[in-house]
């Protein structure tokens, strides 16, 4: 039986070795990005406090007299005084010009999209205006697309190819094929006696080059298996449809499509203005009160509504409460709070912190940084242990008489 998973091991392997190698060091780097960006541009996150905020309406009315022909989308405000508000706009594209993530055909189940089908307007911001809420200064803007850290997530995701490319394939077969080497690798890890169990639970540092070679590909793979399981698998769970089912189905849990999330509709009456979004905030009170911060999605129409996703202090990045506030009258229409949530829903709404690292912070992102950079030595080192079984098979066998050619002799 394990020859079979040792065959599977070596030829998924030598098939996606390089994709993997490229995905762990790729997500190695996007795992402080966050990090690295406020160390480089501090003052673009960070204000001095004063006494009295500006109303978000004069914020957003000045970013906009000053980003002409750019549409408001969402407003991020933090708890920190110390801390820029952050202003979501779309700016109109250049013609012939698409994100590179920009859908192109249906994700993967199996439908063709139609060749004159349009890609979806998701009201997604393509530039963040960093805000002073004491001033109404704009401190800097910033479009993250430009970014070469954003370069590295579209090679993580897409190989730079976009969503729904060949490069997206391949990266998701890649991280399928991932995970089952994983699996057989603990398989063929796992020792018949105790005496085996301690030589594979430590490096022989002063070991032959081959026997350490072994060592840090079987050793190491064996501390690091279940961490790599879990990162892998939470990007199965964002990439395909049946593992996204499979996540809800092993919880016990409704899958929840896509329309059933929709949003409630403002009730439009005809002659009175919408009211301001401070308005809207003083309607939600205390419930906005000792958080993180709360993100503002402006109403894109006339039915539409306010919508906010308030995140509470020492809850996990994403697992946020959602409240719906109709733009006329100021009432709360709808509230989904995350603690009432199924547990697949739950769990589907921070597997994207699961697989970055970010979950709880600190703590989770230098395990997620360690693990990917160890994760970095098994295709080297499985690449070096095949090689070396390939050349012992090679070499003629001891005591056996040598045949030399009758040409040789002359």
């Amino acid at each position: 039986m394990k020859a079979f998973f040792r065959t599977i091991h070596l030829y998924l392997s030598l098939a996606a070795g390089v994709i993997i190698f490229c995905s762990c060091l790729t997500g190695t780097m996007l795992v402080f990005e966050k990090e690295i960006q406020q160390a480089l541009y501090p003052q673009r996150y960070f204000v001095k406090p004063q006494e009295k905020r500006l109303p978000l309406a004069d914020l957003t009315a000045g970013v906009l007299k000053q980003i002409p022909k750019s549409k408001l989308t969402t407003v991020i405000v933090y708890d920190d005084p110390a801390r820029a508000v952050e202003v979501g706009l779309i700016v109109p594209e250049k013609k012939g010009k698409k994100p590179a993530d920009a859908p192109k055909t249906e994700k993967h189940a199996g439908a063709h999209a139609k060749k004159d089908a349009k890609p979806k307007d998701v009201e997604r911001s393509n530039l963040t205006a960093f805000v002073n809420p004491y001033t109404g200064q704009i401190i800097d803007q910033f479009n993250r697309r430009q970014t070469f850290l954003y370069s590295v997530e579209m090679f993580h995701r897409f190989l730079l190819g976009g969503k729904n490319s060949i490069g997206d394939w391949v990266i998701s077969i890649s991280t399928l094929f991932f995970l089952i080497i994983l699996i057989t690798g603990v398989v063929l890890w796992w020792p018949k006696t105790k005496a085996i169990m301690k030589q594979r639970l430590k490096i022989k540092w002063d070991g032959s080059g081959k026997r350490l070679t072994h060592d840090l590909h079987i050793v190491t793979g064996f501390y690091t298996s279940i961490f790599l399981i879990i990162i892998s698998a939470s990007g199965l769970v964002m990439t395909f449809k049946w593992a996204n089912n499979t996540l809800f189905f092993l919880t016990g849990s409704k899958v929840v499509a896509k329309e059933d999330l929709k949003a409630p509709l403002s009730v439009y009456q005809p002659g009175i203005t919408a009211i301001s979004p401070d308005a809207a905030v003083s309607t939600l009170g205390n419930k906005i009160t000792d958080v993180e911060n709360y993100t503002i999605r402006y109403p894109r129409d006339t039915a539409a509504v306010y919508t906010f996703n308030v995140l509470k202090k020492g809850s996990v990045e994403l697992a946020t409460d959602t409240y719906y506030i109709d733009q006329y009258s100021g009432k709360i229409t709808g509230v989904v709070l995350y603690a009432d949530k199924s547990l697949g829903q739950r769990i589907r709404g921070v597997i994207k912190p699961i697989h970055t690292g970010s979950i709880y912070g600190w703590p989770t992102q230098v395990l997620a940084f360690l693990i990917t950079v160890v994760s970095l030595i098994f295709p080297v080192t499985g690449v070096m242990m095949w090689l070396n079984r390939t050349r012992k098979k090679e070499k003629p066998v001891r005591g056996r008489m040598r045949v030399v050619p009758a040409e040789a002799t002359v």
